[in-house]
């Protein structure tokens, strides 16, 4: 996932102007309306949106209408499932592949000569 995307996505008030642009597209005036934010703090939050691909812009006369871009959401919600439903596996190799400097540091280490059955994976 791209850098700017999970920057776009971790500021709250970026969220809620996604939030708002959800359902209908609005010119910056009517974001910062809506949401409490000044015009130019709008405009900054639309630019890091639009630079991650959140947000497609629509010129209409003078202004500019904004909404969210439901594919792209789509996309990234996607590969945060992927990351969610990806199932957990033991290391390859010897004492679960991990480095014994990093063996150590695990408070679940058991070394393999007193690992039962049932302990097939590290912490």
């Amino acid at each position: 996932m791209d850098d700017k995307i999970l920057k776009a996505l971790g500021e709250p008030r970026r969220f809620q102007l996604l939030q708002l642009m959800s359902s209908r597209g609005y010119c910056v005036r009517a974001l910062a309306m809506r949401s409490g934010l000044s015009e130019s703090a709008v405009s900054q939050h639309l630019k890091v949106l639009r630079e991650a691909g959140l947000v497609l812009g629509v010129k209409r006369g003078y202004y500019t209408h904004y909404r969210l871009d439901k594919e792209a959401l789509g996309a990234v919600i996607a590969e945060l499932e992927q990351l969610r439903d990806t199932r957990r596996r033991p290391c390859d190799g010897p004492f679960y592949g991990c480095p014994e400097s990093e063996q150590l540091k695990c408070k679940s280490y058991v070394p393999p000569e007193k690992r039962g059955k049932e302990e097939t994976e590290p912490c």
